[in-house]
């Protein structure tokens, strides 16, 4: 049974800092590509951060980069995502996508962060 949880959000004020992570289970975890994605409320869920299987390249979308910091550790099964200079518009559901060439992809059950004063 392939299970994708995530942990590490909550509450924070505009530029404090949060560590994610999302610890996999049933899967050859190094032969998936990762990624973060974040889905705010009444937006499509979008695209933050990915790193490749064996984290050689890391790709982030523009409103994160400098801020944000994804990354992998194989022999714990677990992506991570620290997030630097927290602003509102980082608030969300986070959630971890596991996805190969070959399908199907898994995703996690989304952990919330908010970012308000």
């Amino acid at each position: 049974q392939v299970q994708l949880v995530e942990s590490g959000g909550g509450l924070v004020q505009p530029g404090e800092s949060l560590r994610l992570s999302c610890a996999a289970s049933g899967i050859f975890f190094s032969v998936y590509a990762m990624s973060w994605y974040r889905q705010a409320p009444g937006k499509e869920r979008m695209l933050v951060a990915s790193i490749s299987n064996i984290g050689g390249s890391t790709n982030y979308a523009d409103s994160v980069k400098g801020r944000f910091a994804i990354s992998r550790d194989n022999a714990m099964n677990t992506v991570y995502l620290q997030m630097n200079n927290l602003t509102p518009d980082d608030t969300g559901v986070y959630y971890c996508r596991a996805s190969s060439r070959v399908p199907p992809d898994y995703w996690g059950q989304g952990t919330q962060v908010t970012v308000s004063r």
